[in-house]
């Protein structure tokens, strides 16, 4: 309990400023804001006043640390359909030299964005081989930690849901900041994922009006989140889960949903019955598939359960 409680002290410290990146160059400005098929990889600061991008963005790697995209007030649409593997903006670690590059301090700002947005380390676009074994070893949450992207921001995002999670937080990412922003459209699942092993993310005076097949934000082995201030309009549905997946796709939860904060929210829209819009500990091992971990002395391949301890939830108002 001692090593959670400072993981939560140090996650939850104000984050440095972001550091000075260069501007984008006129040519690299034309290029990002012209459209293609073609991913535009971000190693640079673009402001762009407005302008859209038809096209999908990746910020990758160690050499994209810094990048920020404001569109002041533009819009990302990207052709095709938003998918896990092609995300409509992606922020993603790569593989290095056995190791694993990633971006740091990011800043994405005044933004339409149609489809998703993926902030991922290990099992970047879909591929699992990496994360599932590491996940069989003891020390996976920092290794997953230290190979994920941290420290980016997203402010005064328009999420625009397509089918596919708006804003999906990957495996061990940390110190995300989603702020001032609304998450509209649909999504089969849910409007934002915190993924295992991610720690320490702010979410803070956002909109959400957007139709979900489930909760409109899942915790599933994430810790030492804030989420505050926010205004979600449930349509009946489920609001915030707490939880662990375990046995999904055979990796190992190391982490629990726990220390996290939900606090100061005002929750519309609740089903009459069961109002659910706070729910710490939603699943304790109620999948078919959580023997599929099985194997280990840690994490769920141990313990199915939710294992959700230290968690705050106050001050939220909750309209049927």
């Amino acid at each position: 309990m001692a090593g959670w409680l400072a993981l939560a002290l140090t996650l939850q410290a104000a984050p440095p400023d972001l550091p000075a990146a260069r501007p984008c160059t006129a040519r690299e400005t034309a290029d990002l804001t012209t459209p293609s098929d073609l991913p535009y990889r971000l190693t640079c600061r673009a402001e762009l006043a407005g302008r859209d991008i038809r096209r999908r963005v990746l910020i990758e790697g160690q050499a994209a640390s810094g990048a920020v995209l404001d569109c002041g007030g533009g819009e990302i649409r990207a052709p095709g359909r938003a998918t896990t593997a092609a995300p409509t903006v992606a922020v993603w670690s790569r593989p290095e030299n056995g190791g694993w590059s990633r971006p740091t301090d990011i800043a994405i700002r005044n933004c339409g964005v149609l489809g998703n947005v993926r902030v991922w380390g290990m099992g970047a676009g879909g591929s699992m081989r990496d994360l599932l074994a590491s996940s069989r070893t003891a020390g996976h949450t920092l290794a997953a930690q230290a190979a994920a992207p941290t420290r980016v921001v997203l402010d005064r995002i328009r999420f625009q849901g397509a089918g596919t999670i708006p804003l999906y937080v990957g495996p061990g990412v940390t110190r995300v900041t989603v702020r001032r922003s609304r998450f509209s459209g649909r999504s089969t699942s849910v409007a934002i994922y915190l993924d295992a092993e991610s720690a320490g993310a702010l979410i803070q005076d956002n909109d959400f009006d957007i139709r979900t097949g489930r909760e409109q934000i899942a915790v599933d082995g994430s810790g030492a989140n804030r989420i505050v201030g926010n205004r979600l309009a449930l349509g009946g549905r489920g609001g915030v889960f707490l939880y662990r997946n375990c046995g999904e796709d055979g990796v190992i939860r190391h982490q629990t949903p726990s220390y996290n904060q939900i606090t100061d929210n005002v929750f519309t829209g609740a089903g009459w019955l069961r109002p659910r819009a706070v729910v710490i500990g939603s699943r304790e091992g109620r999948r078919p598939y959580c023997g599929a971990d099985r194997g280990y002395p840690f994490g769920s391949s141990a313990e199915d359960g939710d294992g959700a301890t230290g968690n705050l939830a106050a001050r939220n108002v909750v309209h049927r």
